[in-house]
């Protein structure tokens, strides 16, 4: 394969998934904590997100200024890279008495765990790579 097939479409990974235990309070049958699983979105589901958390604010100085709800942005990203466990599942939300993915994920996770979930997205969507790290592995 020369190097610019390589970046065929039919040859790149597209499903690339973390698994990782975000809690130790969530345990199977023989009491192991059970990972949960984070997969990759498309920029444009990203994009989707972030229109989604976006407003327009009257601004006295400039007119029209566009907010970004970064909390929000967060909360639902976090969600879209869950697949496991399913935060679709009615049954799962209606466990902890919520409705909608985002809160579920909320209602499931203490402040620290959502923390570490959101470190997980961020890496299985490439956030965690540092542009030099990047150099020296192409390097390498």
């Amino acid at each position: 394969m020369s190097n610019l097939q390589a970046f065929f479409a039919q040859n790149v990974d597209q499903t690339i998934t973390i698994k990782q235990v975000i809690s130790t309070r969530f345990k199977d049958e023989e009491g192991n904590p059970i990972p949960f699983e984070f997969q990759a979105i498309s920029r444009e589901r990203e994009k989707e997100i972030r229109k989604s958390c976006t407003k327009k604010e009257r601004d006295r100085k400039r007119g029209m200024k566009t907010i970004i709800d970064e909390d929000s942005f967060i909360d639902k990203f976090v969600a879209a890279c869950t697949v496991f466990p399913n935060l679709k599942d009615s049954d799962l939300q209606k466990s902890y008495g919520v409705m909608g993915e985002v809160d579920l994920l909320k209602a499931m996770l203490l402040p620290g765990e959502f923390t570490e979930a959101l470190l997980v997205a961020q890496e299985v969507n490439g956030y965690d790579k540092d542009m030099n790290d990047l150099v020296e592995e192409a390097k390498n």
